[in-house]
């Protein structure tokens, strides 16, 4: 489908879309970088590009797999907090965190596929929400992140200093 038909497609595919896109661009920050400038901290926090990548990977199996398909949190592994989801390991790479993102995203687009925007999911722990608002939800904290990756990188490329 190409960008013009998505302009007049109902909100599912405009939904999927625009998701997709800032899933694209979340992993296009990290083309053409090394390990060691992936994971360079520019900020007085955690935040890095290899973190902004796993931790939209994690946040993306919250709303999806955890509140939309009912999977019980504690499934998810170690991680319990969104602080938490940006820290990397020593064996993270862009390659591992990459294809995590990717399998979490083809696990995302099961659980919804045949699910209506206005379906309600209860597997939130502070309610009931419709598949709808998840999808804003996501989108959101996609867009978000996609800004901090931008200005991440562009400092990156720019060979800035790692001192803030």
């Amino acid at each position: 489908m190409n960008a013009f038909d998505v302009l007049l497609s109902d909100s599912r595919t405009q939904l999927d879309a625009f998701v997709e896109d800032y899933r694209r661009a979340l992993e296009a920050t990290l083309d053409g970088l090394t390990e060691q400038q992936a994971r360079r901290r520019l900020v007085p926090s955690s935040t890095t590009l290899l973190g902004l990548l796993k931790h939209v990977t994690w946040m993306q199996r919250i709303w999806f797999e955890v509140c939309i398909g009912g999977k019980p949190r504690r499934e998810l592994g170690p991680v319990q907090s969104p602080e938490e989801s940006f820290r990397l390991d020593d064996d993270d790479t862009i390659a591992g965190v990459v294809a995590a993102h990717r399998r979490a995203c083809d696990t995302a687009r099961g659980i919804v596929a045949d699910l209506p925007l206005d379906a309600v999911v209860t597997g939130h722990r502070a309610g009931p929400r419709t598949v709808h608002w998840v999808y804003l939800q996501v989108l959101r904290e996609l867009a978000h992140h996609c800004g901090h990756a931008d200005i991440l990188r562009e400092q990156i490329l720019a060979g800035r200093d790692e001192r803030v």
